[in-house]
């Protein structure tokens, strides 16, 4: 027995030296790098930066284009009582082939044009608005998911202790039989105990180490779920340091869920602002230089033009006033979730409050509980070693402690989780 203590022994020391001390801040920072939700979130403000960078080129800047066409168009000219093919005709009265007042016997061009949007300040600030609430969005977005992330991982680092702490008790428990079992194989020895009394004390140590790898395998796997959750290929052993939430009594008037709802409403009016920039009179100012010619090219037909170009909606069906009413049951729908969100975050806290006030009551009696068990254990000690009580009154005694000392972890540990949420939803 000596020899399996020492074994054991040195194993956990082992286990200890090469695992890693790890805490919750690092799961949680792990988690925000990770994380395929904030990454978008940061690049889709990128892209809206390059966007609105390209409707300014657009809108301040010219637009140059090339264009080149060439229209044949021969005919079969019967003039002077001849039937004469032309490819390029100078004008021909009796023919057979297209009209020339149609395709003017051919056309050819090569012209450089250049286009820019006149008035265009109501329009660039429409986009950029649109950006700006989208950016805010975005950012907005990123402040929910890190919340909710800490939230998760806060969740998932709770079940890994409570497994760890739960090992933690069965390996007292193995230490504390241990200890009074040495002083027993004297007493065996001298006759003072029986020899089934040692096996029972051997029985229910062994039965504390089944139970303690039990629980050392749910901490394995409830770790492998908390590296999941936060992006970390990792298999090194760990060892999570302890935590203690306090509640997060938020000064503030409302609450940043809320934040989001003021944001999509923008970003409906910001929509309908942009919609209706299309009814508005719209200018372009073009000019071109090159080539146009008809009949045979040649460098005289090179030249310049220049113009304006005016576009308006005058009528479209009222699809104007269908869209703003589009808009306004939207926003509507928004104000709607939002009452509902504020009802159902009151009813969350109030809750949590509520129960957290019946861990507290329950976690003091439990305390008052296991106090008065440490006496007794005290006392039973005592007497085990002067043979004055029964194994089987002890191994019973252990029992019921062992399962005192769960019930007390798993009401901390239910207490913490309670902070936990009620601390996500009081932000």
């Amino acid at each position: 027995m000596r020899t399996f203590l020492l074994t054991f022994s040195l194993l956990l020391l082992a286990e200890i030296a090469h695992s890693q001390n790890r805490d919750l801040n690092f799961y949680i920072e792990q988690a925000k790098v990770n994380s395929p939700l904030i990454n978008k979130s940061v690049n889709d403000s990128k892209l809206l930066e390059l966007d609105l960078t390209q409707i300014k080129n657009l809108l301040y800047k010219p637009q140059l284009s090339f264009e080149a066409n060439m229209l044949l168009a021969p005919i079969f000219s019967r003039d002077n009582n001849s039937n004469q093919f032309q490819l390029i005709t100078e004008g021909a009265n009796d023919y057979l082939g297209y009209d020339l007042s149609y395709s003017d016997g051919g056309q050819y061009q090569a012209l450089v044009t250049a286009k820019l949007p006149l008035f265009k300040k109501s329009v660039y600030g429409a986009y950029k608005q649109k950006a700006e609430i989208l950016r805010k969005q975005n950012e907005n977005d990123i402040v929910l998911t890190e919340h909710e992330l800490e939230q998760l991982v806060r969740h998932q680092y709770l079940l890994c202790l409570t497994s760890k702490k739960q090992n933690d008790i069965s390996r007292y428990l193995v230490e504390e039989l241990n200890e009074q079992l040495q002083i027993m194989q004297d007493l065996v020895e001298n006759a003072i105990y029986k020899q089934t009394d040692l096996m029972l004390m051997q029985i229910e140590i062994k039965n504390n180490e089944i139970e303690s790898q039990s629980y050392q395998n749910e901490y394995q796997n409830n770790l492998f779920n908390l590296n999941l959750l936060c992006g970390i290929e990792d298999s090194t052993n760990v060892n999570i340091e302890d935590v203690n939430f306090q509640l997060e009594r938020n000064i503030q008037t409302e609450s940043r869920f809320l934040e989001k709802y003021q944001l999509d409403s923008l970003t409906i009016q910001s929509a309908q602002l942009l919609f209706e920039q299309k009814y508005k009179p719209q200018f372009n100012v073009f000019a071109n230089a090159g080539m146009n010619a008809i009949y045979m090219p040649s460098f005289k037909h090179f030249g310049i033009a220049t113009g304006i170009n005016l576009s308006w909606i005058i009528f479209d069906g009222n699809q104007k006033k269908i869209q703003f009413e589009k808009s306004l049951i939207q926003v509507q729908t928004l104000e709607f979730e939002k009452k509902n969100f504020i009802i159902q975050n009151r009813i969350n806290k109030s809750r949590y409050l509520a129960q957290l006030k019946l861990i507290d009551k329950s976690i003091e009696i439990n305390t008052q509980q296991l106090n008065e068990y440490q006496d007794i254990m005290n006392r039973y000690i005592a007497e085990l070693r002067q043979a004055q009580i029964s194994v089987m009154d002890f191994k019973n005694l252990v029992r019921d402690i062992a399962k005192k000392k769960q019930d007390f972890l798993l009401l901390e540990m239910q207490r913490q989780a309670l902070i936990n949420l009620y601390n996500y939803w009081n932000f």
